[in-house]
């Protein structure tokens, strides 16, 4: 199994689905990865900061309660061509994709930053959390 699979399969224990049934939570791993497009974890999260999101997107990083997003704010967030590039590899519509995001994103960032910062090494983190689970 590679680690994308094992990825997309811990996220989806963590939230409650199976990863390998879900091809939006895969979609969302490989953004999540060092070298994709966005820059990872940190990435991610300067892309909301960027585009207006930063209280939202900071409650997620942070250990207190997560706002909501809405999926209009996924896709200020993202921006339209990554939401579409998202949604194209998860087989989805952007807006499926968006009110998808809005319900996974907000509690995948809250694991992947328990001590309310990124830190390097975050989907190692998530790695670990699932290990022997």
């Amino acid at each position: 199994m590679s680690l994308f699979d094992q990825l997309g399969q811990a996220a989806g224990g963590m939230l409650g689905g199976g990863g390998n049934q879900n091809p939006l939570l895969q979609a969302v791993t490989s953004l999540l990865g060092q070298n994709s497009s966005i820059g990872g974890l940190a990435g991610l999260v300067q892309a909301f900061q960027k585009n207006g999101l930063a209280d939202i997107v900071n409650s997620w990083v942070s250990t207190g309660q997560n706002l909501p997003v809405s999926a209009q704010q996924i896709k200020q967030g993202l921006g339209g061509d990554l939401l579409n590039q998202v949604a194209s590899k998860a087989g989805l519509s952007p807006d499926a994709a968006g009110s998808q995001l809005a319900g996974l994103l907000p509690d995948l960032i809250d694991k992947l930053t328990p001590n309310g910062k990124i830190e390097a090494g975050g989907l190692d983190q998530l790695m670990k959390m699932f290990q022997g689970k």
